[in-house]
């Protein structure tokens, strides 16, 4: 995997962290979605009528699938990260709890993939969670008033992450990157919209800062770290690219030490230091039978995702 690629990738994810909290203090969660998604849908469907040759060939079916993998990846996952951030946990805690999605997507490669995990990755993802906890013991004394379970909103966020990403890769259409993007944000702006009207939270405030979040947002996480995840995910892998997660929470907790004088003492940087240890175990210590084999079509899954890639 490029590692310019990987970087942009952790950077720009992160960052969703961060614009989160940057739009939790103007507006509740759904209408930073609702205002997040459905300009970007209106200009990418907008984009999609120029670029029909990206979309011949897709069944009804497809982009069904597309949808459902939308809700998951981006609705569910978006909105359990708001939610959580607007209760008052931390934007680092909430990346930590979202660290634990590498060993659930490491656990299930194998039963659902058949993509084996080798014994050396296994050790990479296990080193990784201790980084990720090692971060969470430095984070979790600044965390005062949240209830309890608001922390497992976050949890419900990951796995809805999991489970759009195991769906995708059991795919046996091959679907433009371009095409998913606008699948996905036009389901994400129907539903947000929809749960913002009948909440009463479509207003936008009439403040800057609202907007400022919004752009942060759009740029940044969606074309960014949301599609970036997608396009790693088809060159590289289940394993490869979830183990990039381990990253997620140190480097938030660097931009909300940058950003919002959040303290990054000697524990978050040693837990960072970890997670990078981690991350190079695992992408050198790639399992026997790699890229994994369809069992529809017996075709190697990296290079079906490569080539679908490569349609973008």
């Amino acid at each position: 995997m490029n590692i310019l690629l990987s970087l942009a990738f952790v950077l720009c994810w992160s960052s969703g962290f961060i614009g989160a909290k940057l739009g939790a203090g103007s507006a509740s969660a759904l209408t930073i979605l609702m205002w997040r998604f459905l300009p970007l849908a209106v200009v990418l469907v907008a984009v999609a009528a120029l670029m029909r040759p990206a979309w011949r060939g897709l069944t009804a079916r497809d982009v069904a699938r597309q949808a459902v993998i939308g809700v998951l990846s981006q609705s569910g996952y978006l909105l359990s990260v708001y939610y959580a951030i607007q209760l008052g946990v931390s934007s680092g805690t909430t990346a930590l709890i979202d660290g634990v999605q590498p060993l659930v997507a490491g656990a299930l490669a194998g039963p659902l993939l058949g993509q084996y995990v080798s014994g050396r990755q296994w050790t990479g993802l296990g080193l990784g969670l201790s980084g990720v906890a090692v971060v969470t013991l430095a984070d979790a004394a600044a965390g005062t008033g949240v209830a309890w379970w608001a922390y497992a909103i976050p949890l419900l966020g990951m796995l809805s992450l999991v489970a759009a990403t195991f769906l995708e890769s059991r795919s046996r259409s091959r679907v433009a990157p371009s095409v998913s993007l606008t699948v996905h944000c036009a389901t994400s702006a129907v539903l947000f919209s929809l749960l913002a009207l009948g909440t009463g939270a479509a207003m936008p405030p009439a403040g800057t800062e609202f907007w400022v979040a919004v752009a942060w947002l759009v740029g940044l996480s969606t074309f960014g770290g949301y599609g970036l995840y997608w396009l790693i995910l088809r060159r590289s892998g289940v394993t490869k690219v979830n183990t990039l997660m381990f990253l997620m929470a140190p480097v938030t907790a660097v931009w909300g030490a940058l950003m919002f004088g959040e303290p990054f003492g000697v524990q978050t940087a040693l837990g960072l230091a970890v997670c990078l240890a981690a991350v190079v175990i695992v992408h050198r210590g790639g399992g026997r039978g790699e890229p994994a084999v369809t069992e529809a079509r017996g075709e190697p899954s990296e290079n079906r995702w490569t080539r679908s890639a490569g349609r973008a």
